[in-house]
């Protein structure tokens, strides 16, 4: 959606939530953790995957998911032509014999999707977070076709301010009490 910033003349995207000026959230500089990284780089996105292993609580922005996606893609393809060169996908059905190093890159790449399984379901609990959809919608994956489509698509819903309720609660600022 494109609106009109008349304060420069120009016109903006509307991608990232708008906060109230005094909200702690609406501060470019922090490094933490516990937040959603909005344009994040590929690097950064790479590396809060990994240091957010198992977190499930918080926010995963747009650009975090979909570089980790990418990643994901690139690893799944560069293994693809690694089984190829090593003969994996050219062993025949009744072959008795499978190369070495099929057998090789196979446990490489096995390996790979157990080691980044409960990451990816995080940071797509995280991403569902963000669009303020709960994280249980995650189990739609485990409808063939459909599931993995609406999926799909709520990853793909922009970010909601409304999203910071999934947000751990110290990072909340503090609300007056009634007297």
């Amino acid at each position: 959606m494109m609106l009109n910033d008349q304060s420069t003349g120009g016109s903006c995207l509307m991608s990232d939530p708008v906060y109230p000026p005094n909200n702690p959230y609406a501060t470019s500089e922090t490094e933490s953790l516990s937040l959603p990284l909005y344009g994040a780089s590929f690097g950064e996105a790479v590396k809060r995957f990994f240091k957010k292993y198992a977190t499930f609580s918080g926010r995963a922005s747009l650009s975090e998911y979909w570089w980790v996606a990418l990643f994901n893609f690139i690893v799944g393809f560069v293994a693809v032509i690694a089984m190829f060169m090593s003969g994996a996908l050219a062993i025949e059905p009744g072959a008795v014999e499978v190369p070495t190093e099929a057998v090789v890159v196979e446990w490489i790449v096995n390996i790979y999707g157990l080691a980044t399984l409960i990451p990816n379901i995080s940071i797509a609990v995280r991403r569902l977070h963000d669009a303020n959809f709960s994280g249980w919608l995650y189990l739609l994956a485990l409808v063939p076709i459909l599931g993995t489509l609406a999926l799909l698509i709520l990853t793909l819903m922009p970010a909601n301010p409304v999203g910071t309720r999934f947000d751990k609660r110290e990072l909340w600022p503090e609300q007056p009490t009634a007297p």
